[in-house]
């Protein structure tokens, strides 16, 4: 008896499936924007991350001088 050959074929992720649909719903420009929008977003979480740690090592900083 032979098993049945393995199809390697990738199942998308469900971020592939919604990049599919936005390519089908949207305009060339609306998707750009959007990720635009989403790039900027992220960087500024990132931006408050980094604020949010520089303020905390200054607060060490100032609390160990006498």
């Amino acid at each position: 008896m032979q098993a049945a050959p393995v199809r390697a074929t990738a199942i998308p992720s469900f971020t592939d499936a919604l990049r599919a649909v936005e390519y089908l719903l949207m305009s060339s420009g609306q998707r750009t924007a959007r990720r635009n929008a989403w790039t900027s977003v992220l960087e500024d979480r990132r931006r408050a991350k980094d604020r949010v740690e520089a303020q905390r090592v200054l607060d060490q900083v100032t609390t160990v001088r006498p």
